[in-house]
């Protein structure tokens, strides 16, 4: 075995979502993988709505079929999109950025804009500088409206002197606008940017939401606004008066501070750590190799965060290009890789479109925090959930190991990753179904 040959295997499987053929990869697996990197392709599918199209289902309180065949459109796009892509290795980093900052159907607030968000604040900038795609997701509406910024307002803004001031009626529905909501300053700060061991304080965090005040999407004026992108406005009277310190800096009051914040904790070196660590894990190890983290640290800070340099150094590195793959596909991978695998595309999701991702425990776009879904192994092979996959794999090769040669597809998709005990298997299996439901399940195609 060559260790080209090889390479090709782990460029296919790690780096991408999988592949029917090695031979898609041609003759220079780094180079494949390095000619993808850009802006994430447009996704496939058929009305898709804006970001302020959705906007306008949910505050025009149309929670019947119009919001719900919006959310299963934008589920199918983004399946559908994975399947087919020529640029898995892009499509995988659309992917990871989407979960990095997450915006969850899990709170109705956002239904009809997830998609919307990943397609207008993540996809364009998954190569661009880190700080760009922090800016375009923080100051989207999706995100705004996740992490409650919407009812953010400073304490000594205009909007909670004037509610003071006024009488409430008997009877009045729903609380006052009493003042600050620190969900976002906290995420940006612990989930978005320098991490939990990055150097901020609890005095940090209420600044930086005090900055964060005024940043709102009024759904009066979406559903009075033009089809497009939602515009995300300034709302001074939300606006908490004053400078604000932030990590030891001092920010004047206004819509600029929150640019200025952004930059700083962009090019902070907890940031660059953060960031290098959750790459690694992602595509390497649960637990990478210390000195592959310090190296796209490294990248991250000497490029000014630009995203493109620290995918080459992964690309470059020998280290994440280990011979045993470690990372357990989630749900949504394995959906994925055997619509790739099987070659076939977005009809995998034509019935269901989430392909069957939620009865295995990822429900797409629906991630049960702000952190995301987890990406680790442990999280993923409890007893139920290994049962729902084999049950999964059962179902699709009932329905097309028959027309299916399981045999020469272990050969051509996995080549040199495939051990001698899953290839006799797959060989002495009884018929094409349960050969096939051998090579999903097989610890090769489980993992990458």
């Amino acid at each position: 075995m060559t260790p080209k040959r090889l390479h090709t295997a782990i460029a296919a499987h790690r780096f991408g979502l999988g592949e029917a053929s090695l031979a898609t990869v041609g003759p220079d697996p780094a180079a494949w993988l390095l000619d993808q990197i850009g802006p994430a392709e447009p996704q496939r599918g058929t009305d898709l709505p804006s970001g302020i199209e959705g906007l306008k289902l949910f505050a025009q309180r149309q929670a019947g079929e119009p919001l719900r065949a919006a959310v299963v459109a934008d589920v199918r796009a983004r399946l559908s999109t994975a399947a087919t892509s020529q640029q898995p290795f892009n499509e995988r980093l659309a992917l990871f950025w989407a979960n990095h900052f997450t915006v969850s159907l899990a709170k109705g607030s956002t239904r009809g804009i997830v998609g919307a968000y990943e397609r207008e604040a993540i996809r364009p900038h998954i190569a661009g500088s880190f700080e760009a795609l922090l800016v375009a997701a923080v100051k989207h509406a999706g995100m705004l409206r996740y992490l409650d910024n919407d009812r953010s307002a400073g304490p000594e803004s205009a909007v909670v002197r004037r509610q003071a001031r006024r009488p409430r009626d008997p009877g009045e529905p729903g609380p006052r606008i009493t003042g600050l909501n620190e969900n976002l300053a906290r995420e940006v700060l612990e989930l978005h940017t320098l991490g939990v061991n990055g150097g901020y304080t609890q005095a940090d965090v209420t600044a930086f939401a005090r900055v964060l005040t005024g940043w709102r999407v009024p759904l009066w004026q979406v559903v009075n606004g033009q089809s497009g992108q939602v515009t995300v406005g300034f709302d001074p009277a939300w606006h908490e008066p004053g400078a604000k310190t932030v990590l030891g800096k001092t920010y004047a009051a206004g819509p600029q501070a929150l640019d200025e914040v952004l930059r700083d904790l962009a090019s902070h070196p907890a940031t660059a750590r953060h960031l290098a660590t959750k790459l690694a894990r992602h595509f390497v190890a649960d637990d990478p190799p210390a000195a592959l983290v310090a190296q796209l640290q490294a990248s991250c800070i000497s490029s000014n965060g630009d995203l493109a340099a620290v995918y080459r150094s992964l690309v470059g590195s020998p280290l994440a290009w280990a011979p045993t793959p470690a990372k357990l596909k989630t749900p949504e991978e394995f959906i994925v890789s055997s619509a790739r695998l099987l070659g076939v595309g977005a009809q995998a999701f034509a019935r269901t479109p989430d392909g069957g991702a939620g009865p295995l425990g990822q429900r797409i776009q629906a991630a049960p925090s702000p952190a995301g879904w987890p990406d680790r192994a442990e999280e993923w092979l409890g007893p139920d959930a290994v049962w729902k996959r084999v049950e999964w794999a059962t179902r699709v090769a009932d329905r097309l190991g028959r027309q299916t040669d399981a045999r020469a597809l272990a050969e051509a998709s996995l080549g040199p990753l495939m051990q001698e005990d899953t290839r006799r298997q797959i060989e002495r299996a009884a018929d094409g179904p349960q050969a096939l439901a051998l090579l999903l399940l097989s610890p090769e195609f489980q993992r990458r």
